[in-house]
């Protein structure tokens, strides 16, 4: 049985991230949107000391742990307090939540397809030291959310493996790459003539020699995170930085990436939601100043346009809410969740963009204005459609598995 109720001190720490948004987020995001590239190194080191309190916020969880029989199980809720605190520090601003220092996309895959003895190798430099990033490289020129397409490649050489290629679009890749003691986990194909099994992960370290940022993006949204363009020219790396086997699998390779975006979808999502709250939160604020009430219960028809407008916006948000805390609740039961990380990141992010267009509307000029942060929420919203597999990927997605069709036979 689905059960969402959520403990008294599971609460408590939503309410700590929420004045988090309030009192560190929100004071310094006008000022990091406008001023893309700019570090706010105060704000990364007062959030690397919060998370070394925190330790619960992490993305994905490890079932590699073997229940302890003495004590009483517990419900594992890992990734549905991720996404909980991932909606309330988004709702404080988006880009600083991407740009916080922490294993990141890295750390999922890390999870997704490393072995025990690696997740606590390449993991555990998070809980201690100077602030640190992981990102994950995937995307390249030549392809965007078909990731079977990789081309980077992972020759082995003796003792190393040497990787060659471009990746696009890496979230925190700079962070990652060089200015911290961070990792990118970089996906390369060992064999192409083996296809999508073909295709494994690598970690590689900071500062790696043949690892280089070429570019950092200037973007629409999301300004305060660093989104890059890495190049690796016979980058060498040691032989056990391949997560998981090496050996080419048709069962392994590409269900390992897709293993990862089952995790990081629903937090995408997540994303999404906290955005969408904070547009709808102050549209709120703004209708009770200019005292329109929201009458509840009334029939449609009696409704006023605007009161039929916040009311499917509210709409919208919960049940992009739902399908979101449904996909974490079922990959921390240990249930496969691909369709449901699908539904969720699909719904949530076409519910922030119309729910952000509509805020912005509602306040017509004023929503237009750089004097509030309504139109930087719908900028922000519209990556949550984007990446981590656009909205149309994901639709594809749903309707294969609900279809029961095969890549081959819907694409």
């Amino acid at each position: 049985m689905i059960d969402f109720e959520l403990e008294p001190q599971v609460l408590n720490q939503l309410k700590m991230y929420h004045m988090v948004s309030e009192q560190m987020m929100r004071p310094i995001s006008r000022e990091c949107d406008e001023h893309e590239h700019q570090k706010p190194t105060q704000f990364y080191e007062s959030m690397w000391s919060a998370s070394a309190a925190a330790s619960n916020i992490q993305i994905g969880d490890d079932k590699s742990k073997k229940p302890d029989p003495s004590k009483p199980s517990a419900p594992r809720r890992a990734n549905l307090l991720t996404v909980l605190s991932t909606e309330e520090l988004c709702w404080g601003d988006a880009g600083l939540y991407l740009s916080t220092p922490n294993s990141g996309l890295g750390g999922a895959a890390v999870m997704a397809a490393g072995t025990p003895e690696q997740k606590e190798r390449f993991l555990k430099r998070f809980k201690e030291g100077k602030p640190k990033w992981g990102a994950m490289a995937i995307t390249e020129p030549g392809f965007g959310s078909d990731s079977s397409a990789v081309t980077t490649t992972a020759t082995r050489d003796g003792d190393n493996w040497v990787i060659d290629g471009t990746k696009i679009f890496v979230t925190a890749g700079q962070m990652s790459a060089e200015k911290s003691e961070g990792f990118v986990v970089v996906w390369a194909t060992v064999d192409k003539s083996a296809g999508r099994a073909g295709i494994k992960p690598f970690v590689v370290e900071h500062n790696t020699p043949g690892m280089t940022v070429t570019r950092v993006e200037n973007k629409l949204g999301i300004r305060a995170s660093d989104t890059a363009m890495i190049v690796l020219d016979n980058c060498r790396i040691p032989l056990d930085h391949i997560l998981g086997s090496a050996e080419v699998r048709k069962e392994g390779g590409f269900k390992d990436v897709m293993a990862t975006f089952d995790a990081t979808r629903p937090i995408v999502a997540a994303m999404a939601l906290g955005v969408g709250r904070a547009a709808l939160d102050f549209v709120r604020d703004f209708l009770k100043q200019q005292n329109v009430a929201i009458r509840y219960g009334m029939s449609p028809r009696r409704l006023s346009a605007v009161e039929r407008d916040f009311m499917e916006m509210e709409v919208q948000l919960q049940a992009a809410r739902l399908l979101t805390w449904r996909a974490a609740w079922m990959l921390d039961t240990g249930k496969r969740n691909s369709l449901e990380a699908s539904m969720a990141k699909a719904k949530a992010g076409l519910a922030v963009t119309a729910i952000t267009q509509k805020a912005v509307e509602l306040l017509g000029p004023l929503g237009y204005s750089r004097k509030i942060l309504l139109e930087k929420w719908m900028r922000d919203a519209k990556i949550n459609d984007i990446f981590e597999g656009t909205q149309q990927i994901n639709m594809i997605i749903i309707a294969r598995r609900i279809l029961n069709y095969s890549s081959k036979e819907l694409n």
